[in-house]
């Protein structure tokens, strides 16, 4: 039996699409333990995966901070790694290799780096669809992938039928209309047009609601939706991956519950403007589709309305 590492800070969206991987790894390495090193948010949901021996967390302090990084590194060289799967696959973790295995190659460290196609630059391999990226990483390191084009978010689920009872939730349309402040290309700014042909159309057949995160609470009530909380908190990543999974439909902006929906086999579609393509992100699945345009600010609401009457 061996310790294995799996690297994995984030973000949300980033985390469900790695879930096929996380997956694989998993079950390529039955008889070994396995570790995953990723940052707060994302502890108490991994702690959910019952195929990871124990999470380990990085709070990605800066490198100059020589006392944490010191830390961090001796808590992880403890525990004699004989293999780490970076699924991250960034400049910081290209810097953990270069301190924990600086002379490492696939056999040891499994990055897009130490797997880099012979004929491609890493910036051309980037260009690739996530999923693919991982497909090529984890098979070039020996893994029989199954799962990794095919991501099953499920895991993350837990038991909302408190919340489901209190709001009275049998039928509901989910809608994400929110956005980190600093990415306002990805908002599309006509969710309140889209709820009033919901309900012209479909009356109170569905309950239109949507669940903001932390920061999005008070932006929530410009929306004519119910407001889904827990006690008046934001629901838990777990809490909203279940509720994303009973829902209806989901419609949402190119963020975290978009990627959430997708890959906890959702139906519904997300919404993308310029910032970057559904293709790039693999965000379409069987029941989960994409409408991509140049401009978010000119897709108008009868668009969407009618892809969301053609798919619900």
């Amino acid at each position: 039996m061996s310790n294995i590492l799996i690297i994995k800070h984030g973000s949300l969206g980033d985390i469900a699409q790695a879930s096929g991987a996380i997956q694989d790894i998993c079950e390529n390495h039955s008889t070994d333990d396995i570790f995953l090193l990723t940052t707060s948010p994302y502890i108490d949901l991994f702690q959910k995966n019952k195929s990871l021996k124990e999470i380990i967390l990085d709070k990605r302090l800066s490198r100059f901070n020589l006392i944490y990084l010191y830390n961090l590194m001796k808590k992880i060289k403890k525990n004699k790694f004989t293999k780490v799967y970076d699924l991250q696959n960034s400049s910081r973790t290209s810097f953990y290799k270069k301190i924990l295995f600086p002379n490492a190659n696939l056999n040891i460290w499994c990055s897009s780096e130490t797997t880099l196609p012979n004929d491609k630059t890493k910036e051309e391999f980037d260009k690739n669809p996530v999923l693919e990226r991982f497909n090529h990483q984890l098979q070039s390191s020996g893994i029989e992938t199954k799962h990794t084009m095919h991501p099953d978010f499920s895991w993350s689920c837990v038991d909302i039928e408190k919340i489901m009872s209190e709001y009275k939730l049998s039928n509901y349309i989910l809608l994400f209309p929110f956005c980190s402040p600093h990415l306002t290309l990805k908002k599309w700014p006509y969710f309140n047009n889209l709820i009033n042909l919901i309900k012209a159309k479909y009356k109170d057949q569905f309950k239109i609601i949507t669940a903001p995160g932390p920061n999005e609470i008070n932006e929530a009530d410009q929306y004519d939706a119910i407001k889904i909380l827990d006690n008046g908190k934001a629901l838990s990543i777990s809490q909203l991956s279940s509720l994303i999974k009973k829902s209806s439909f989901v419609v949402a902006n190119d963020t975290g519950p978009a990627h959430m929906a997708a890959h906890l086999n959702a139906k519904g579609i997300s919404l993308f403007g310029a910032h970057t393509t559904a293709f790039k992100v693999s965000i379409e699945r069987e029941n989960f589709k994409a409408i991509q345009v140049n401009d978010l600010s000119k897709l108008s609401p009868e668009k969407v309305f009618e892809r969301l009457k053609e798919k619900i």
